[in-house]
């Protein structure tokens, strides 16, 4: 189970925060329908509404999953904190560099080898030469992939594109840690690899961000926000957000 719940007092200031967010999507039954949309004005589509009114705010720091079924708003969450989507109405503030673990494997160029895209996928990130170099080694170390590191990724096989890229992400030096179902990578002895680290990161108070089904959630966070139909139905400790949330409560 993860420590005790720091106190407000005892975290930094605010890092993320979410104001009044709403977040509505419209949806048309086709791409082809959509494109005409641009230029046409359609009644074909309906609109989706992922968040609705949803307010909180995570302090530097603090380590917190957010749950929910599917189509719950998580997704939309994630996609609003690292910049990917903006709120129909509302305000986020993010402040600080985001490492997101999400699509893993995404913007590796095949044929350059591990190690050439250890830089692509930095520059990429917004890091300089100097913070480059200075993690060059630490990302190849925790990839552990071997002699394979200078081979061209397209060698590599789904699992060994998955390590790199964690291994990558998880030490760009970041503010905050966004993690989505990543832990699923590579191997047990990976696994733990990649929960140590999570957890040293905590200690060092980088924000981390948690959205997954695993109960591994109870290992790395403290506090817990539930969400439902695009709402926030409960924001609380991690136990008492888990029993009210039914796929753990059982």
């Amino acid at each position: 189970m993860a420590n005790e719940v720091k106190t407000e007092t005892a975290l930094g200031e605010p890092i993320i925060e979410f104001k009044n967010v709403t977040k509505i999507y419209t949806l048309y039954r086709s791409s082809r329908e959509q494109f005409q949309a641009l230029f046409i004005k359609s009644k074909k589509y309906k609109r989706h509404k992922a968040l609705d009114g949803v307010n909180f705010t995570i302090r530097k720091g603090e380590s917190v999953a957010i749950i929910g079924r599917n189509g719950a708003g998580k997704s939309t969450v994630l996609k609003m904190i690292t910049g990917v989507a903006f709120p129909t109405t509302g305000e986020v503030n993010v402040r600080g560099r985001v490492a997101a673990l999400l699509e893993l494997t995404a913007g590796f160029s095949p044929d350059m080898t591990g190690r050439e895209n250890i830089s692509f996928k930095c520059y990429v990130l917004g890091l300089d030469d100097s913070e480059i170099k200075e993690i060059e080694h630490k990302v190849i170390d925790f990839a552990d992939l071997g002699d394979y590191i200078d081979q061209p990724v397209r060698t590599y096989s789904s699992g060994m594109k998955m390590r790199l890229g964690f291994a990558i992400n998880i030490n760009t030096n970041p503010d905050i840690l966004v993690i989505d179902e990543a832990l699923s990578v590579g191997d047990a002895n990976f696994k733990k690899k990649c929960k140590a680290k999570i957890k040293e990161m905590i200690k060092k108070d980088i924000t981390v961000l948690y959205v997954s089904h695993s109960k591994d959630i109870q290992e790395i966070c403290e506090r817990c926000i539930y969400l439902q139909k695009g709402k926030v139905i409960y924001d609380g400790t991690m136990q008492e957000t888990l029993e009210k949330y039914p796929e753990f409560a059982k």
